[in-house]
């Protein structure tokens, strides 16, 4: 976990965290996000004077007044309890917002904190001494890749006219030098959150938590982490886990989000997938960080077209031989090209050095957002052939619609926004 200066504004529960691309704003509502998705390892979890801590329902999330979640259930030192439970940034702000004098709060069971703090337990009503938790060594991820999925979370099924209107002033050389730097600032941001979770987890650990988290789509990568942490690759390789039992397990404490999930992409299916797959291929991060397609992608040469370097690398063959190899052939279509392309390709290039952004850029697009998709058509960056869809574009238009977004909104730029001035033609707003 990265170290991070911080400031906070007490008014609008930010912290300002310094991270890879400049300062970067994390709200109060994302920690309750991650506290409700139980996007975290959960497993690790103790009390800040060192009890075990097992969360069996986070509770039910209370948008109005009062604390942040009510009738939570948990197990303290294999005591289970029942109650509300109130989030912070830092420790001190229970006091900070008058909570102590306040008897709304008088029910609250945990308090569970971001940043480490030397308190062993907050001052409740009447002395009473309550539990604390703190979150950011559970994370799964770094303060920053958590800010940036929820920045991209806010624009899913966003209308996306006003991009087609901005972008579709510029000239056809400005639109392409827009989208390349911010594709490049999408892929080194890629690749810098998969070297910090090699290094937390190692090579075979990262692998196995990517596989799971891509797996697991947007709404139910949380869950699938869980797993992940739970069950580590050589319980899954050993051909003990159950995956139908797991998918139950996890069901019981409604960490399933199944409204709208289409079925080939139901979490059940997907443990299946990836129960198969491990044991198909047990040591299947060792095969892909040997994987000679993924070297000959590393070292091809730039063509005149996307369409051009497709045929002249053999893609496809290229993505077959990676299914076959390192997949075990578990997995195909979108879902398999969402696993090379944000997994494979950024953790081989943190682990190996060798550089992946070229073939990353021209490679499938998976479960590109539609809508972005038909933007970029209309636009002219796609057409066919010579200019198939492929990942790049599409992610240089998501980092500008990151990056606009949160101008309009007086925010400054996203992590993946940095230097945006230096590109954004002045006519733009």
């Amino acid at each position: 976990m990265n170290e991070y200066e911080t400031t906070l504004s007490p008014v609008d529960a930010v912290a300002e965290v310094q991270g890879l691309y400049g300062a970067f704003s994390f709200p109060e509502r994302l920690l309750q996000k991650i506290w409700q998705r139980g996007d975290f390892d959960s497993a690790g979890a103790r009390t800040a004077d060192g009890r075990a801590l097992k969360i069996l329902h986070p509770g039910r999330w209370n948008h109005l007044g009062g604390p942040d979640f009510a009738q939570a259930r948990l197990l303290i030192a294999g005591r289970e309890v029942t109650g509300d439970v109130e989030l912070h940034l830092h420790a001190k702000d229970w006091a900070a917002h008058g909570h102590l004098t306040d008897s709304a709060y008088d029910n609250v069971i945990l308090h569970v904190v971001l940043f480490p703090c030397a308190e062993t337990g907050t001052r409740g009503a009447g002395g009473r001494t309550i539990p604390v938790l703190c979150l950011l060594p559970l994370l799964h991820h770094g303060l920053e890749e958590y800010a940036e999925e929820d920045a991209m979370e806010q624009l899913a099924g966003r209308p996306l006219h006003h991009a087609q209107e901005i972008l579709g002033a510029l000239s056809h050389q400005e639109l392409d030098t827009l989208l390349r730097a911010q594709a490049e600032q999408r892929w080194r941001s890629k690749v810098y959150f998969a070297r910090e979770r090699i290094k937390r987890l190692g090579w075979e650990g990262a692998c196995h938590h990517a596989a799971l988290e891509i797996l697991g789509y947007r709404f139910n990568r949380a869950p699938m982490l869980s797993a992940a942490s739970a069950l580590p690759l050589n319980e899954w390789a050993s051909g003990r886990v159950d995956a139908g039992r797991i998918f139950e397990i996890l069901a019981e404490t409604g960490r399933w989000s199944l409204q709208g999930v289409r079925p080939l992409n139901h979490p059940r299916l997907r443990l299946r997938q990836y129960a198969a797959w491990c044991i198909s291929r047990p040591n299947w991060p060792e095969r892909l960080r040997d994987s000679s397609s993924l070297r000959e992608l590393a070292v091809s040469q730039a063509a005149t077209s996307t369409g051009d370097w497709r045929r002249k690398v053999r893609l496809t063959d290229q993505r077959a031989r990676l299914q076959d190899d390192v997949c075990g052939g578990a997995l195909s279509g979108s879902r398999l090209d969402n696993l090379i392309g944000d997994g494979f390709m950024p953790l081989w290039t943190a682990e190996t050095g060798l550089e992946l952004e070229a073939a990353w850029t021209g490679w499938f697009a998976g479960d590109a957002p539609a809508a972005g998709v038909r933007v970029l058509r209309a636009l002219g960056v796609f057409d066919g052939r010579v200019r198939p869809v492929a990942q790049g574009p599409i992610q240089g238009l998501l980092g500008w619609m990151l990056a606009h977004e949160s101008r309009l909104q007086g925010q400054g730029a996203p992590p993946t926004g940095a230097g945006l001035d230096k590109i954004l033609p002045r006519k733009l707003p």
